[in-house]
């Protein structure tokens, strides 16, 4: 049997120090502080994580410390995105070398434009070069590239590729992925990788998400998971609505400095993000702030 990626997995930041540097005490702390909301995996180094702003070195080093501080409590997921499907490679490698991970996440190439066929090479190159499990993820919103329903389909049947990350905020997509994967016979599983549409998803018959917000609301993102596969569809479709202002409070700031300052409002270090991108105004902040107490998240 294929591994299988289940559960809210939180798109997990990178906490920075003032100079730019990771902050490995801060991720540990972050660490336990999602694993004791109830989180079903930890997701390092994907976008949320600004992968596209550390160095190798520094990728590695993330990554040994969170397989270190999860010690085995839940999954771990890695996210391996470059430009160039060498430079991806790389990066799995590297996550080899640390080993204790579960499955690595690939974003599709970026800034380039690809056909559906070099986008089906660069994948099954990738999952070529390992052993690994291997997630795809499509974040066309960003990337300007996206994966093919029919593409996903002829990729699923590589023996390690297990399942798909889908940020593109098109239900119709994920559903049609879901109906020539999964619905069709093939052992692959859809993770939602829009926080405001789990519940959707779920419907659908996605096995769970990957969610920015579960950084900041742990809880609260899991328990639509977990009242959905209880079968409280009213509870989790009520904790889908609940967590709908945070998602939309996004806009506040440039990707991902809100998560940060969600996380450093309540007491979590987070630290800055990474140049180019800045801080958020003090009306920013103040929105956010009220955003989070209407919510019930911040006291």
């Amino acid at each position: 049997m294929r591994f299988v990626p289940r559960g809210i997995l939180p798109a997990m930041i990178t906490p920075m120090t003032k100079e730019g540097s990771v902050n490995i005490p801060a991720l540990r702390k972050l660490i336990d502080y999602m694993i004791d909301g109830g989180v079903h995996g930890i997701f390092a180094m994907g976008t949320t994580a600004e992968f596209y702003a550390v160095t190798p070195k520094e990728y590695q080093e993330v990554l040994e410390a969170t397989v270190d501080q999860v010690a085995g409590r839940v999954p771990v997921y890695a996210g391996a995105n470059a430009i160039g499907t060498r430079q991806s490679i790389d990066l799995v490698h590297i996550a080899e070398k640390v080993g204790g991970i579960d499955a690595i996440s690939v974003l599709t190439p970026y800034f380039i434009s690809l056909t559906q066929d070099e986008v089906y090479n660069h994948f099954a190159s990738i999952a070529n070069s390992t052993d690994m499990n291997i997630i795809l993820y499509d974040n066309a919103p960003k990337t300007h590239i996206t994966i093919k329903p029919n593409t996903v389909a002829k990729l699923a049947d590589i023996s390690n590729i297990v399942g798909m990350k889908d940020s593109t905020g098109d239900l119709t997509n994920t559903a049609d992925i879901i109906n020539k994967t999964t619905r069709a016979g093939k052992d692959f599983h859809m993770m939602m990788g829009r926080d405001s549409l789990i519940y959707g998803a779920l419907s659908y018959g996605a096995t769970g998400a990957v969610a920015a917000t579960a950084n900041v609301a742990p809880k609260l993102v899991s328990s639509i998971y977990n009242k959905y596969q209880e079968g409280d569809l009213e509870g989790a479709l009520e904790a889908q609505y609940k967590l709908l202002p945070l998602r939309i409070a996004f806009g506040l700031g440039s990707f991902p400095t809100v998560i940060k300052e969600a996380l450093e409002l309540l007491g979590i270090e987070a630290g800055p993000c990474a140049m180019p991108t800045g801080i958020m105004t003090t009306e920013e902040k103040v929105q956010l702030k009220n955003i989070l107490i209407e919510m019930e998240i911040l006291k």
